[in-house]
């Protein structure tokens, strides 16, 4: 096998996309053997762009035409663990969009069938992984160069989202269609990437609001406070109604500082003497001279770094690290059995505000879905 034959399940936005990056050879190990969808217009759509590519509107008859060698899930969120284990069943490799699932337990049954399949490519399109700004965090993080974290703080505002984005169809932004709102549309990524830098917490206390400024049923404003377990803390904030959003992620450790600014800059303080050893050992006259007018230099360094970032291009690598799997074992950015962290990430926040109490990680499963089904109920009046 040269390139990896990939079906894509779903031809809106996010796979319509897809299949335009692999056309233009952007992942030069892949080639589009197939698309699927069940409306009529995105059908019409597919043959009018792709009059060479099968089409079905099944996507079971799709992994069972032996014209596919993988997929890749561009549906709603609830579809992507049945179909993950469809295509895993049939020895189809499999890369799930984020989120995995809507709530842990179906995610789970997704993650413990993978399993059973080891000889089968299992992903999931986390692209920021393939970001290099946050490589680089994450590498400063594992070396230890800021030490133990002490706190993690994150304000992810910047997903403004009008009323109208809402307004495209009866099922977004809501229970029963998307099983929440910011926190599984959004800002995955920035949940993947923060228990995949700083590690998951170990319990979770939120205030969440639901239809605060749109006029929806699921959530648009999110704070959450996050315990390590070990004295660490952390906040977790995000809305899609702050025009003016900002993103920025902080990471303070007892060597050190990281500040990420705007996903394109990063701050890199590093103390030359820990904190803790400094607290013990310095004078307050030594204190003084620091803070009236001395070089901040004695106590750390500073490394400024910038990072561009060209659209889609974390999405092709994504893709092209899969078929590489495929091919030849290239190690997985995103194995897909990371997927469930960042879910049980948001199953905890929502629970969290649902109960109005401190829950601990992992949430339990059941009354979790409990909850959901609740709410699926209630909007259904």
């Amino acid at each position: 096998m040269q390139k990896v034959r990939l079906g894509i399940i779903g031809f809106g936005a996010q796979g319509g996309a897809y299949a335009g990056f692999i056309m233009e050879g952007r992942v030069p190990n892949m080639e589009v053997a197939a698309i699927c969808d069940i409306d009529p217009e995105k059908k019409a759509a597919a043959e009018e762009k792709y009059p060479d590519v099968p089409f079905y509107d099944n996507y079971i008859d799709m992994l069972e035409s032996g014209n596919i060698d993988a997929v890749v899930t561009c549906v709603p969120h609830y579809l992507h663990p049945e179909m993950g284990i469809e295509s895993l069943k049939r020895d189809i490799h499999a890369l799930v969009e984020k989120p995995a699932g809507v709530y842990t337990k179906q995610v789970k049954e997704l993650n413990e069938f993978a399993v059973t399949k080891p000889e089968v490519t299992f992903g999931i399109m986390f692209n920021q992984r393939t970001n290099e700004l946050y490589q680089k965090v994450k590498e400063v993080i594992d070396n230890g160069e800021i030490g133990a974290i002490r706190r993690t703080n994150w304000i992810i505002t910047s997903w403004w989202r009008p009323q109208g984005y809402y307004d495209q169809s009866a099922w977004r932004a809501t229970w029963e269609g998307e099983g929440g709102g910011v926190l599984v549309n959004q800002a995955p990524h920035q949940l993947d990437l923060l228990q995949w830098i700083a590690g998951m917490p170990k319990k979770v206390y939120s205030n969440v609001k639901y239809g605060y400024q749109r006029d929806i049923a699921v959530e648009d404003e999110v704070t959450a406070m996050l315990d390590y377990g070990n004295g660490a803390t952390g906040v977790f904030i995000t809305a899609t109604h702050d025009v003016m959003g900002t993103d920025r992620f902080e990471i303070h450790g007892d060597k050190g500082k990281i500040v990420v600014d705007d996903s394109k800059t990063v701050t890199i303080k590093r103390l030359k003497t820990p904190e803790s050893e400094m607290s013990a050992t310095m004078s307050m006259q030594d204190v003084a001279s620091i803070f009236m007018g001395g070089d901040t230099g004695d106590i750390y360094e500073e490394e400024v770094l910038e990072f561009e970032s060209v659209w889609g291009a974390q999405h092709t690598a994504v893709m092209e690290n899969f078929a590489a799997n495929v091919l030849d074992g290239t190690p997985l950015l995103a194995p897909g059995s990371d997927g469930i962290n960042g879910v049980a990430l948001a199953n905890a926040i929502h629970l969290s505000s649902w109960l109005g109490k401190e829950v601990d990680l992992p949430v339990d499963e059941d009354l979790y879905l409990e909850e959901l089904n609740k709410k699926i109920a209630e909007e259904k009046k």
